[in-house]
């Protein structure tokens, strides 16, 4: 049986079917034998991946280079009896492992919460009797019964079908449901036109059907899609990347120094203790303890600005991310687009007429205004649209919902614009007798009742619609001769834009007929017009791909629809299609273009294409890849089970909050809440906002560490006694990280953000410029810090009022260089001394703090320091106001100097 499961069961008949998967279409399995192939193929489920379990998940916030490092003091230091900076280095570890955890914990949370779904049930024939059950209990040679509103248990042959038509807008992206039937099709036909096949996950939109169970559980189309998701790369952010690989530079420097320092000390001959406790001082003062914190608390701050811009964050790094996006790639059924069919243009009494609005919102009217009136071929064109029609159109005029076809929906929508509100009209116009659609036929017809006067209205293609017709309406009302020609030139036109088109006639008949059958409208039908519908793209998309454009981020559709219609919805967008002339190739890359194409060609054709089509979900993962291959950082956005993988893949993948399927939010990284485009690009403009603010926090944090280590070390070098010891470090830079320099992650954004280009991704975490101005200020701080220090020795203070000056030194330089800090290269006061409030405020606390450290008796005892007199806090005063001057200075010679 399991070589089986391997099939191509769309090729086969459904007799074949039934025969190998031993089965009866209309018995079912027997009980027996459906319980055995339970217990050989396991439930219909997706199998989970477990998860980590809380406490791994906070032991892994100790897997960092550095925090190694400092572990290890606090260890070595304790067994040396410095038990208050053992623990006070441990305490520091511990709260950045917290900080970290809690964050990834509420990320957990979220997932669990998005991954709760309802229990699925299906209605099968077994052993003769018909049974709704679990729909785990499936297995393959079930027969299962579909019908209209039914998601779709698993993956069926058709083997029967009456008007079924099933909704794969999630699965393939199409955005119109799919005629099924029980023909076999191709064995190479993609998944998308396995018209014979209807596959777990999809939702039956119209009609019955009957299916034999092929596939359950992992070895379904969904499950496949699971497979693909689970072996995409979880990709490293940009930042991630960098900041691992400053780590361990940091590291390998580090542990050099110290290491020298430890064999220039023993040399010497000094005592191995004192000898290591200056190596832990250096080690201590050059490892940035509160960056670890300050980025997931910055990243933190960056995801509640983008909750209130509709963004949800599931993964924290995305925050960084999606600053750095250099391509965004988009499905196009319901991301770009609404998902909901409009009639944009028709064709009535041998004009063509434009169709205003979008979606199933009733605003909108049809040009020229007043048309509708005037010209009797639209009206009954349209009044044929809405009668000769199953759906309906529900709710109010913001949140209409459609029951039955899109479609037809679409039908209802612009019989409305043009002066035909659809209950009222129905009423009118009593439906006597229906012909429904048939797939052989395609064409549906139906006789209707105005007074004493039958007319029977026909909707369907343009071949079998104009097949029946002698005679076109005229705009005064009156019917003339039909040029088939000029009228199918006139369809061709319409679907060159990628319009669907559908048309519409007319046959009066005997007052008293009750039905009619399909020898009743073979001949003598008026034609009535066209109706050309598209499903949109969103206006707010339009400006938002006009916007990232802007921001020299290129943006790509990847979709599963068809390429004359991907294509039409492109150059509404402004995806650049309109500039590639009658060159097909630019214009769209289809799926089948593309399984010919190796992934070396793929590369170079990526960059040159702006959209993809008919693709199946394993192309639309090789094509985020393909761009990954070029460096691009690539995010993806989707709805549909068919775009999880891709999501995956994708640095930053981003679902539909409202019409995304569980299994895209699961995969992505970013949940829209309101399912609109347009939402990311606000989210890019703040993920650049907040990654600015962590290179500021960067650029202000380092030089602290460089001038500690550098005070360390040249005090050692010089024999001299240290300016300031490991606990006093730790003080600094904890407290100034937690007052200071969080405060840059509520700088608001700079002015022309989203009009400069993206960060190259190849690029160092610190420019040559922002790396010059951390040495810079580091220099400074060594001589200002060691300068003050010996100053003050050399006028006889202690040691301990020498080290609480050059602790002041560093803390009050670090405060002013913070306004320094909160913009690249333009002045606080060109910004705004006061616009960021939390830096003041912050200011003011670090000030407070500092008094508290230098006076209180506590402080004093715990960590060494000693009040100081007007003189000293003078000294302190003037070289703080030296380091913000300087830096301001150096500003303005580099000011036109890239990051």
């Amino acid at each position: 049986m399991d070589s089986l499961l391997d099939k191509h069961w769309h090729h086969l008949s459904p007799e074949e079917v039934v025969d190998l998967l031993g089965t009866d279409p209309h018995k079912g399995l027997d009980i027996l034998e459906a319980k055995r192939r339970l217990a050989d193929f396991g439930p219909n489920v997706l199998a989970a991946k477990p998860g980590k379990t809380a406490l791994e998940r906070f032991l892994l916030q100790f897997h960092q280079p550095l925090v190694y490092i400092l572990i290890v003091a606090a260890v070595v230091t304790a067994v040396l009896g410095e038990w208050l900076d053992a623990w006070v280095i441990l305490g520091v570890v511990l709260v950045n492992a917290v900080v970290g955890y809690v964050q990834e914990a509420k990320a957990v949370k979220a997932l669990a919460a998005l991954a709760a779904t309802m229990k699925a049930e299906a209605v099968l024939v077994r052993g003769g009797k018909t049974a709704r059950v679990d729909a785990a209990e499936l297995v393959p040679g079930d027969v299962v019964v579909l019908h209209s509103g039914d998601k779709v248990p698993a993956d069926l042959r058709i083997v029967q079908s009456r008007e079924l038509r099933v909704d794969e807008s999630s699965l393939t992206g199409e955005s119109l449901p799919v005629s099924k039937s029980p023909a076999a099709v191709t064995r190479e036909a993609v998944l998308a036109d396995r018209t014979g096949m209807a596959y777990a996950g999809t939702l039956v939109a119209y009609g019955q059907g009957l299916g034999v169970v092929t596939a359950t559980g992992g070895r379904t189309e969904l499950g496949r899609i699971a497979g693909l998701v689970e072996s995409a790369d979880d990709l490293e952010t940009p930042l991630t990347r960098k900041i691992a690989t400053f780590s361990h530079v940091l590291l390998i420097a580090i542990l050099a120094l110290a290491a020298a320092t430890f064999l220039i000390g023993i040399l010497r001959g000094e005592p191995a203790s004192h000898v290591f406790m200056a190596a832990v001082a250096l080690a201590v003062g050059a490892i940035p303890e509160g960056l670890p914190a300050a980025m997931t608390i910055i990243l933190a701050v960056g995801v509640s600005r983008m909750a209130a811009r509709k963004a949800v964050i599931r993964k924290l790094p995305a925050v960084e991310t999606l600053g750095g996006v250099t391509v965004v790639c988009s499905d196009k059924t319901g991301t770009f687009t609404e998902n909901q069919m409009t009639v944009r243009e028709i064709f009535a009494g041998g004009e063509h007429l434009e169709v205003t609005g979008s979606g199933y919102s009733l605003a909108g009217d049809i040009l020229p205004e007043g048309v509708a009136k005037s010209d009797l071929a639209l009206a009954r064109c349209l009044l044929a649209g809405l009668l000769c029609n199953d759906a309906s159109v529900e709710g109010g005029p913001d949140q209409p919902a459609i029951q039955g076809d899109p479609t037809e929906a679409a039908l209802i929508v612009a019989a409305s614009k043009g002066g035909y509100p659809a209950a009222q009209t129905q009423a009118a116009f009593p439906r006597l007798d229906t012909l429904p659609f048939a797939s052989e036929q395609q064409y549906m017809a139906t006789l209707h009742q105005a007074g004493d006067t039958r007319t029977a209205f026909l909707k369907g293609s343009a071949e079998r619609i104009l097949a029946r017709c002698d005679t076109i309406l005229g705009p005064d009302g009156t019917p003339g001769p039909l040029n088939r020609e000029a009228v199918l030139r006139a369809v061709d036109a319409m679907a060159a834009k990628g319009l669907r088109v559908l048309a519409l006639a007319e046959k009066a008949m005997p007052g008293d007929t009750l039905q009619i059958g399909h020898d009743d409208v073979a001949s003598g039908a008026v034609f009535l017009g066209f109706q050309g519908m598209i499903d949109p793209p969103r206006p707010e998309a339009i400006a938002a791909v006009a916007a990232f454009q802007k921001a020299g981020v290129r943006v790509k559709m990847i979709t599963g629809d068809h390429a004359v219609t991907a294509v039409a919805v492109g150059g509404m967008l402004g995806l650049g299609v309109d500039a590639c002339r009658d060159d097909p190739a630019c214009k769209a890359l289809t799926g089948a273009q593309l399984a010919t194409i190796d992934d070396e060609d793929l590369i170079e054709r990526v960059q040159e294409t702006s959209v993809f089509a008919r693709v199946s979900p394993e192309q639309k993962l090789r094509l985020v890849m393909a761009l990954q291959a070029r460096g691009e950082v690539a995010a993806m956005t989707g709805d549909g089970v068919n775009d999880a993988p891709a999501l995956k893949q994708a640095n930053i993948g981003v679902a539909m909050g409202l019409a995304g399927t569980d299994a895209a939010k699961e995969a992505a990284d970013m949940v829209l809440t309101d399912d609109n485009f347009a939402t990311i690009a606000a989210a890019v403009e703040e993920g650049r906002g907040v990654f600015d603010n962590l290179i500021k926090f960067i650029v202000w944090t380092l030089p602290t560490n460089l001038g500690e280590g550098l005070v360390i070390l040249v005090a050692f070098l010089l024999g001299a006694t240290l300016p300031i010891l490991p606990v006093q470090i730790l003080w600094i830079n904890m407290t100034t990280a937690g007052c200071l320099g969080l405060m840059l992650a509520f700088e608001p954004k700079e002015p022309g953000i989203m009009e400069r280009p993206p960060r190259d991704p190849a690029k160092p975490i610190l420019g040559a410029y922002l790396a010059g101005r951390v040495l810079l200020v580091g220099i400074l701080l060594l001589v200002a810090s060691f300068g003050l220090f010996q100053w003050e020795l050399a006028l006889g203070s202690s040691p301990e009022t020498a080290r609480t000056v050059a602790v002041n030194v560093f803390v009050m330089a670090e405060a002013v260089y913070l306004f320094n800090s909160r913009s690249f290269f333009r002045s606080p006061f060109a910004i705004g001394f006061f616009g960021n409030p939390y830096v003041i405020a912050g200011a003011v606390l670090m000030v407070a703090l500092q008094l508290l450290y230098t006076y209180a008796p506590v402080m004093q005892s715990l960590f060494g320091s000693a009040p100081l007199g007007l003189g000293a806090w003078l000294k302190i005063a003037a070289v703080s106001v030296a380091v913000f001057c300087i830096v301001e200075l150096e500003k303005k010679l580099r000011r036109d100097r890239s990051v």
